[in-house]
């Protein structure tokens, strides 16, 4: 992707311009920002997706000043009439389950892949919505089919009405008021007030960013290091030969405390061993994600694709995949980052893997993470 050429999905800015201008700083509407855009899937198919266990799925119904919410998995009988007014399907995560909605994410891919968290998408009949509320990531709001209304605003509270089922701000004072109709798009920042209401019949796909917060990042990572951590025969034993007879036994000593902090400090100081927490922590498949075994690589023909489910990564040292990580230098790591980076090598690209790397990409396509594409 050249970062620096100007595109339709961003109003005529550069992916770059865009970054710099409107990314976690403002709001950014774009009228025809998809052309001809077509839903990912059919509203029977999106039905069928939200009935079964690994797919994320709620259902929102408003009635009155009154809201209910459920969690799927649905059947068909358990969604209302499409006839009935003010009701709203989510379904989460639909790149995980669908190749056409991971496709879609490939046009996003100026944000690092590690902010990404997933593609969802609302269905809902007239006057269906999730009520005025904020979201603590990034999204981009795709509206595919029929046409939803958005007022949005920045916060200055944001207190939540009490007793909800789903999170309501209690006072809501937008400031813009948009139509948008299928290909228009609108890119929030985190924390700005919006309040979408279904038109008519619609659909809106959600592309959205995680943003970590400091105190979860670091208790993560604070795990995944101790994950990491191996001891060995040569690691320091506390000493304390100089511990005097004590009268209070149940005291911590001073001195075990220090021992254990400058032992924490030591892990934390390790860039690499801090670098290989990350990438693990970042590339891990979320709890209802699993793979279908595949088999070795062809000997030769066709090119790779890494399976829609499969987050890969990489920082100076390590390539990172659905939470392993490996050590990566010179060629080897050089085609590992493409892979990472366009999800796909031709068959030219990894003829001329070494011995050591066709050997983990098999171990990857046997694992199901990467396909053989047909000659």
């Amino acid at each position: 992707m050249d970062v620096n050429a100007a595109t339709a999905l961003l109003g005529g800015l550069s992916p770059a311009q865009f970054m710099r201008r409107h990314w976690q700083k403002k709001p950014l509407l774009v009228r025809q920002a998809w052309g001809h855009v077509q839903p990912p899937l059919a509203r029977a198919d999106l039905f069928a997706l939200a009935g079964r266990d690994d797919v994320e799925s709620r259902l929102v119904v408003r009635e009155g000043s009154r809201w209910r919410m459920k969690r799927g998995p649905f059947t068909r009988r358990a969604l209302p009439a499409l006839s009935r007014r003010d009701w709203t399907l989510l379904v989460q995560g639909l790149d995980l389950h669908d190749d056409g909605a991971r496709s879609m994410l490939d046009r996003f891919r100026f944000v690092p892949e590690a902010r990404l968290d997933d593609l969802m998408v609302s269905f809902a009949t007239a006057g269906g919505g999730v009520g005025p509320h904020f979201d603590s990531y990034d999204v981009f709001l795709l509206q595919v089919q029929g046409r939803r209304r958005w007022r949005i605003g920045p916060l200055t509270d944001r207190s939540l009405v009490e007793g909800l089922p789903v999170k309501i701000l209690s006072r809501f004072e937008p400031t813009e008021d948009w139509v948008l109709e299928p290909g228009d798009m609108l890119y929030l920042p985190p924390l700005w007030g919006h309040d979408g209401i279904a038109e008519d019949e619609c659909m809106t796909c959600s592309v959205g960013f995680r943003v970590p917060s400091r105190d979860v990042l670091a208790a993560e990572l604070l795990q995944q290091l101790a994950d990491e951590l191996e001891p060995d025969d040569d690691d320091p034993l506390y000493r304390d030969a100089g511990q005097a007879a004590t009268a209070t036994p149940a005291a911590i000593p001073a001195q075990l405390a220090d021992f254990a902090g400058r032992a924490l400090r030591r892990a934390l100081a390790d860039p690499k061993l801090l670098a290989r927490a990350l990438g693990v922590r970042l590339t891990e498949p979320k709890p209802q994600v699993w793979f279908d075994g595949g088999g070795p690589l062809p000997a030769n023909g066709g090119a790779l694709a890494l399976d829609r489910r499969t987050r890969m990564m990489y920082d100076a040292h390590h390539v990172f995949i659905n939470g392993e990580a490996f050590r990566a230098a010179g060629s080897d790591a050089r085609l590992m980052r493409q892979l990472a980076d366009q999800r796909r090598l031709d068959a030219r690209a990894w003829a001329r893997a070494s011995a050591d790397a066709r050997a983990l990409l098999d171990d990857w396509a046997e694992a199901g993470w990467l396909h053989a594409e047909p000659a």
